[in-house]
């Protein structure tokens, strides 16, 4: 499959494909224009040539490596766009891959692997019903289960994960500890001066819980369950947390379990404001809660710490928020997410040299590749 071909289907030029193919640091085309391409060039399942690569770097010719095709297991969710996290890393493990001439034959969720009729004599059933070549390994995208471990291997010896929790070296995997990440978050918070700190996410056996709750008790402060509230860490599903536990107006913080979970809080918590604003914005007389003699004056309890400066929605009406991830949007939505960057670009790419390590028996023990996080301060909470 050429360049062209992926030029007609996407409606660009032959040089625009190029370029977005070669060069990751190209940012001349839109991320619409980029998903094209990247759709189409994974449609085509094209691959660089690596021969015209080393000629138009002047190196000596040399027998190129034999092409590799990667699966994508997707462990936490049905599809890429249920979380713009793994969306994004997968962007990352799509381009090292493509640098390293080998293709992502496939994306497949963990139910689809633990359903049956996933692998059979040794080839592949493709979503839309088609057999092709059984991948070359396989990269996780999240917490890796014991079900998704077990029939994998059955199969490969070639997988490595990428993930916030890691296993007991079951597989190769690269990790940036979801634990620490959430202490790094917590410590903020508390060095700030919060102390009712509520938290939205997966509960259930999930690092970053239980970095929340070590650092709660670290700190002599009490887990109140009232403010802890299970989600399955989607947009939707931290909107719905966040506008209940603004009802109950007894957290002054909160910790999201990722960044998809604190956009949906968001969204509640500038909702709650606007409400908040127009509410103090009323004539007394037109204010049902308001006595005779005036407005009821706020308790001291529940005056919080400004979260957005200089604005009417900044006097104490909602909790600081802070998350984990730093994905694209973090920076994008309003306020701004203060939240823990993991380095998934990063990951991506180490993932796949990783894999291909294994296959050239570069390595045979079961290794651990562990990034650290940073806290990146914005505007939900400073």
């Amino acid at each position: 499959m050429s360049l062209k071909q992926i030029a007609e289907m996407t409606g660009v030029s032959i040089s625009t494909v190029s370029r977005v193919l070669n060069n990751r640091e190209y940012n001349c085309a839109s991320e619409e224009v980029k998903t094209r391409i990247w759709a189409a060039a994974k449609e085509l399942q094209y691959v660089p040539n690596e021969s015209a690569r080393a000629l138009k770097r002047g190196a000596a010719h040399t027998d190129p490596a034999p092409h590799r095709s990667f699966a994508v297991i997707l462990e936490r969710f049905d599809s890429l766009d249920d979380d713009p996290f793994f969306r994004e890393l997968f962007r990352s493990v799509e381009q090292e891959a493509f640098a390293c001439g080998c293709t992502i034959c496939d994306v497949y969720t963990a139910t689809e692997l633990t359903g049956g009729g996933f692998l059979e004599s040794g080839a592949i059933r493709a979503a839309k019903g088609s057999i092709s070549k059984a991948p070359d390994g396989y990269i996780i995208l999240g917490r890796s289960t014991s079900q998704t471990l077990e029939k994998l291997k059955k199969h490969s010896k070639h997988i490595v994960s990428i993930s916030r929790n890691p296993t007991q070296f079951e597989i190769d995997e690269i990790i940036c500890d979801g634990k620490a990440a959430a202490a790094r978050a917590m410590e903020f918070l508390i060095a700030k001066g919060y102390r009712r700190i509520g938290y939205i996410g997966d509960c259930s056996y999930e690092d970053r819980y239980v970095g929340y709750c070590e650092a709660m008790i670290r700190n002599s402060l009490p887990l109140d369950y009232a403010i802890i509230l299970p989600t399955d860490q989607t947009t939707q599903s931290g909107y719905a947390a966040m506008k209940k536990l603004l009802q109950s107006h007894t957290a002054d913080a909160v910790l999201c379990a990722n960044d998809a979970t604190a956009i949906g809080a968001l969204r509640a918590w500038n909702e709650h404001a606007d409400t908040q604003e127009a509410a103090a914005s009323l004539p007394s007389s037109q204010s049902g809660n308001q006595s005779v003699s005036g407005p009821q004056m706020p308790r001291k309890t529940d005056i919080q710490k400004p979260t957005r400066p200089r604005t009417a929605k900044a006097q104490g009406q909602v909790p600081a928020l802070i998350s984990i991830d730093d994905i694209h949007a973090a920076q994008e939505v309003t306020p701004a997410l203060t939240t823990v960057h993991i380095p998934y670009e990063d990951m991506g790419k180490m993932a796949v040299k990783v894999l291909l390590d294994r296959m050239q028996r570069g390595h045979t023990e079961k290794i651990r590749v562990e990034f650290p996080s940073r806290l990146v301060v914005r505007e939900s909470c400073r």
